[in-house]
């Protein structure tokens, strides 16, 4: 139904209810007028809701052709490699090729047709693709925990590679509005790496300015946060899986600190077992690593943002300089700012979002797809089939199944074209385990990969 015709019933609705008008206004957003015009009109014209004819001009381009610009500008690309259109660019391009919509709008008529649809393929911003199969009992691990927290709950990450940069000129102000001026040029002073531990309970942060974030200053820094806690008490960090979090210098540095013996690098000889023994609860300290592409699920991220905004757009002379602000910061934190940050997102939905991404990208892009991402996002769809089966719509699997049929070849030039041989085996059964559990679960969708 139009949002206008819509906003019009409501308003008579309201009327008859024998609502004042002024309230209707402040109710619906408009203008008192506007209430009384339609209300008016209502009555007189036996509830005729649809705008009048206006004077002036017909509009140029009908409903369908304005649908034309809209799939033109939003689903061409303007040539192999430019990312997308400006509507300058679109108007001559259409002008000089009318048969492509039959139509050569204006600049300010696409402004106008993508505006009115509400449209803004010009903007964009990053997003992280859920491709890690075991993504989703990972995340529930997280958030029963965030649910649930023990006594000694940490977040911790390292923000490494922090620009050092002195701008040639101090920042200015202007006269009216008191803007920031920043100067574009700097000079590089090298970087520096943070490392952070959020406490969940009050928000209180544990940091540190350091040089590299190789694995020994890594586990030097680990140590002295540990240290600060009775050796009685367990201790839970959050982290994500950095090789330096799962490496068997770490396992040893953990086994040390909670008093117990560690494995021999025979039983913990790959990252899947070191893995498992650092997240084990049997002991003092106990690791929860977040799923690849998760990061978004530590809380400690946030207060990196925070940090970055309030710190790191200032211009410093060296690392000694950035490394007093920042410490300078934290102490104001820790007794002025902190406070926890409390943990709502549920997760519901995301499974579904996860299956309609992955369709698109099969529709839009099957040929461009890199073999390792297909092979983890193939095995994540086996998983959701098996284990998440009623947390995503039928029409999504409908238009996975469709997608993978149309683009079957597409995705079997892609293996049959990898050269390193357990990949591609890897990649042919990650395949074919999702098609025989997609054909065991919907066999109404068996698609054609003839």
């Amino acid at each position: 139904m139009n949002e206008r015709v819509s906003q019009r019933r409501a308003i008579l609705a309201l009327a008859v209810s024998g609502i004042d008008v002024r309230a209707i206004a402040i109710l619906i957003d408009r203008h008192i007028c506007t209430v009384h015009r339609w209300t008016d009109r209502c009555t007189q014209d036996g509830n005729e809701f649809a705008d009048r004819p206006r004077l002036g001009r017909p509009a140029l381009y009908t409903k369908e052709t304005q649908l034309k610009i809209v799939a033109f500008y939003c689903q061409c690309q303007p040539l192999p490699g430019c990312g997308r259109w400006t509507l300058r660019w679109a108007a001559l391009y259409l002008k000089a090729h009318r048969e492509q919509i039959e139509a050569a709008p204006s600049k300010s008529t696409l402004h106008r047709i993508l505006e009115n649809n509400k449209l803004k393929p010009h903007q964009s911003r990053y997003f992280l693709h859920i491709s890690d199969p075991q993504f989703f009992p990972k995340m529930e691990h997280l958030l029963s925990l965030y649910a649930d927290p023990p006594r000694y709950l940490f977040f911790f990450d390292e923000c490494p590679g922090i620009q050092v940069l002195k701008r040639l000129t101090p920042d200015l102000q202007t006269d009216q509005m008191k803007l920031r001026l920043e100067e574009f040029e700097y000079i590089r002073h090298g970087t520096i790496d943070v490392f952070a531990f959020l406490n969940h309970a009050d928000g209180t942060v544990h940091a540190e300015c350091h040089g590299d974030h190789k694995t020994d200053m890594f586990i030097n820094v680990f140590r002295r946060h540990v240290s600060q806690f009775l050796q009685a008490e367990q201790l839970h960090y959050v982290m994500d899986n950095l090789s330096t979090h799962v490496s068997y210098s770490f396992c040893q540095a953990v086994a040390q600190l909670s008093n117990v013996p560690c494995p021999d690098e025979m039983q913990l000889g790959t990252q899947i077992k070191r893995a498992e023994w650092l997240t084990s609860d049997t002991k003092r300290i106990v690791v929860h690593f977040t799923p690849y592409h998760g990061s978004w699920l530590n809380l400690v991220e946030i207060w990196f943002g925070i940090m970055g905004s309030k710190v790191l757009n200032n211009s410093f002379g060296s690392p000694e300089a950035l490394k007093a602000a920042f410490d300078a910061f934290v102490e104001q934190w820790n007794s002025l700012l902190a406070h926890p940050f409390n943990w709502s997102y549920d997760g519901k939905g995301l499974h579904n979002l996860a299956v309609k991404r992955f369709a698109k990208m099969m529709r839009n892009s099957a040929d461009q797809l890199d073999l390792r991402f297909l092979t983890k996002s193939l095995m994540l769809m086996t998983n959701l089939l098996n284990h998440y089966l009623g947390e995503v719509s039928e029409e999504s699997w409908q238009q996975l199944a469709e997608a993978v049929s149309l683009h079957w070849g597409n995705i079997t030039t892609i293996i049959r074209f990898e050269k390193g041989p357990k990949r591609k085996i890897k990649a042919q059964q990650a395949l074919n385990t999702f098609m025989a559990t997609l054909n065991q679960y919907f066999p109404q969708y068996k698609t054609n990969t003839v």
